[in-house]
Order: structure tokens, then C-alpha cells, then sequence
């Protein structure tokens, strides 16, 4: 198993943001987690990284399980990508620089990289088509771009579950699909890492994101196969709402009523 999580709960003083979540990921598998704003998505991603600990409940990723690994050495193995992180960067510092750092687990680079860490970052941007921007300080990028630059961060630890936390956030039409192709490409490589796409669109999720776990006030209301999950019924309810769901090119694309 790559995330298996039992009857798992996180309490805020008296009010439950999480509620009994069961949730498991299978090697092979990637998975889109929809939620709307407030439905505990953020949350649910600080327990998996060991940032929170759950109230009640088992987590287990990676095969260890939480209370007996030391989640300092486990958080190595798992790459997140979040426009929270973005804002904690150092707008002067290069494409490279940020990239590198990822190795290190670091905001801002402190050691001095070995010339093998540099090959490995550009092979990181090579890998998402946009090597161009390895000498580019970061302050000069679009959206993006600093996406692309985060993604190529998180990979240099070779991580084998990356989170991409609505990577799309702020982009424009053009650079959502720009985006979205290259998280399609990289999930099709042959060592990609499991991969955890967590959005609150569902145009956003890819066809190689075949799995997904609808997420509502901090309770499971669905989960399975996408194109199962996906349908106009289910979400009418899961979004309290009535919907349309019309599927192109493998996408489901939602159409409000």
C-alpha cells in the first residue's frame, strides 16, 4: 500500500474537521482528491505528511506506519507541491537554486551543490519540457512556470508519492492545459512516483488520474473509479446541486443546472 487510512478523525477543540476517513492507494494507482473549499482537504494532506496527528485513527504511507517510523525520515519520501510553499520562497533565487533545495528538504539553498546535483536538476526540468528556465530567477516566472519549477523541486528527492495541492491555482485557460500535459506526461513515466491531484475542478483531472475520493465536510461521500465517481447523480449530491456531467476526451467536464 502506498496510503492506507483507517477510521482516521482530527478534532479542532470541539468541532471535527475530519471525520472517520478511510481511504487506501494501491501501487499503479493516482488519484484526484475533490473537495470545495472547507471540506478538510488541507488538513487531510498535513496528516499524510506528518504535519498533524491525527485525533483518532491509523495512517500508514509508504508501508510505515505512523507512531513507530520517524516521520522526519519519511517526509523524504514524499514530494509536495502547494502554493503555500511558493510564498515562502526567495523571490531572487534561481529556478536552479529552488530546485536543488528540494535534495536538501530546504527553503533557500545552503550548501554548496556538487556539480552531479546540477545535472540532476536540469534533468528534472528536462523531463517537463522547460530546462529554459534553469538559470531564470524565480521572481521573473509566470504561474506557471513556478509550478513546473516546484514540481522539478519535489522530484529531485525521487519521492514515491508526490502531492500536487491545486497546482493550477491562478492560471489562466492556456497554462492550466500547458500544466495539466505535463503532470499527464510525467504520471506516464516508467518510475513516476504515486501521484495525489488535489483540486476543486473536476476539468482538472487527467485520464491517467484514474481513481478518485470526493471529500465533503471532512467526511468520505464517495470514492473508486473515476468514471464511476464522476457522474451527474453523484456529484448533483455530493455539490448539493444540480449537475451536469458531460465527458470529452476522457474529462469529465461539469455543467451547472
Amino acid at each position: 500500500m502506498v496510503l492506507h487510512i483507517t477510521n482516521l478523525s482530527w478534532r479542532r477543540e470541539q468541532k471535527y474537521i475530519l471525520q472517520n476517513i478511510n481511504w487506501s492507494i494501491r501501487h499503479g494507482e493516482h488519484w484526484a482528491l475533490l473537495g470545495l473549499n472547507g471540506s478538510g482537504k488541507t488538513t487531510l494532506l498535513n496528516i499524510i505528511n506528518g504535519y498533524i496527528w491525527p485525533t483518532s485513527g491509523e495512517v500508514e504511507v509508504l508501508g510505515k506506519k505512523f507512531g513507530s517510523f520517524d516521520l522526519r525520515v519519511l517526509r523524504k519520501s514524499i514530494g509536495w507541491v502547494s502554493s503555500s510553499l511558493q510564498e515562502k520562497l526567495y523571490r531572487n533565487e534561481t529556478a536552479e537554486d529552488i530546485i536543488i533545495s528540494g535534495k536538501y528538504a530546504t527553503i533557500g539553498l545552503y550548501d554548496n551543490p556538487v556539480e552531479d546535483d546540477r545535472d540532476l536538476a536540469m534533468q528534472q526540468l528536462q523531463l517537463l519540457d522547460c530546462e529554459h528556465l534553469f538559470k531564470r530567477t524565480y521572481n521573473t516566472l509566470s504561474q506557471g512556470e513556478r509550478q513546473k519549477v516546484l514540481i522539478a523541486r519535489a522530484l529531485m528527492s525521487s519521492p514515491k508519492l508526490l502531492i500536487l495541492d491545486e497546482p493550477c491555482a491562478g492560471l489562466d485557460v492556456f497554462s492550466r492545459e500547458h500544466l495539466l500535459n505535463t503532470i499527464e506526461s510525467l504520471a506516464q513515466q516508467v518510475d513516476a512516483p504515486t501521484l495525489i491531484y488535489v483540486t476543486h475542478h473536476i476539468e482538472e483531472i487527467m485520464p491517467v488520474f484514474n481513481k478518485t475520493l470526493l471529500l465533503k465536510q471532512g467526511t468520505v461521500h464517495s470514492g473508486g473509479n473515476t468514471q464511476e465517481v464522476l457522474t451527474s447523480s453523484r456529484l448533483s449530491n455530493f455539490f448539493n446541486h444540480n449537475v451536469e456531467v458531460q465527458w470529452s476526451n476522457e474529462r469529465a467536464w461539469l455543467k451547472i443546472l
